[in-house]
């Protein structure tokens, strides 16, 4: 059961304004946004971060991007975030069965991880997880597959969705219809 409930139509007027600026045309507003709403300053104040770490302009392409937030919810246990991603972006990413499953339950060494870059990816995830830190050979071979720019990009993706993974859990976001579910996939 939700903590702080998502706000439910009719929307104000400026509440109505910024679910709209933040989902797709015609897209009803997720629960984490109606549930963000609840605190208007807040969500004003987010949008441009997570429209730039979702949009064209991060160094990291939608597929790199996808293997990381869905890592980062993975280990932090966001059913709500990691299913909704999966259900919005996991087809337009190319992400397989295995690892959508290695993602969810594996490793960075699984079978399904052609190249050092993903891998790296996964490992950068799974340290900040951690310990809120790279150590210098995870820093080294991070370096050798991805440029500064992309980093510093991984770096702030992870922690924005460690944030957004915070907020969906604690708040008890209730699950989207039809995403899926952390039980949908075999580890």
């Amino acid at each position: 059961m939700a903590r702080i409930p998502a706000l439910e139509p009719p929307f104000t007027a400026d509440v109505a304004a910024q679910l709209g600026a933040m989902m797709p045309a015609g897209e009803a507003p997720i629960g984490l946004f109606r549930t963000f709403a609840r605190n208007l300053p807040m969500t004003v104040a987010m949008h441009p971060w997570g429209r730039y770490e979702l949009g064209r302009h991060l160094s990291l392409p939608l597929r790199e991007r996808e293997i990381v937030i869905l890592r980062t919810c993975a280990r932090c246990r966001c059913e709500y975030e990691w299913g909704v991603h999966l259900m919005v972006f996991g087809e337009r990413a190319g992400l397989t069965p295995a690892e959508i499953a290695s993602l969810t339950h594996g490793t960075p060494d699984d079978a399904c991880w052609a190249t050092g870059q993903q891998r790296a990816l996964i490992r950068v995830a799974d340290a900040l997880h951690d310990t809120a830190d790279i150590d210098d050979e995870l820093w080294r071979g991070a370096r050798e597959v991805l440029d500064e720019p992309q980093l510093l990009d991984l770096i702030l993706l992870c922690g924005w969705y460690h944030a957004i993974s915070f907020a969906a859990r604690a708040a008890r976001v209730e699950l989207e219809p039809g995403a899926p579910r952390f039980a949908d996939v075999a580890p």
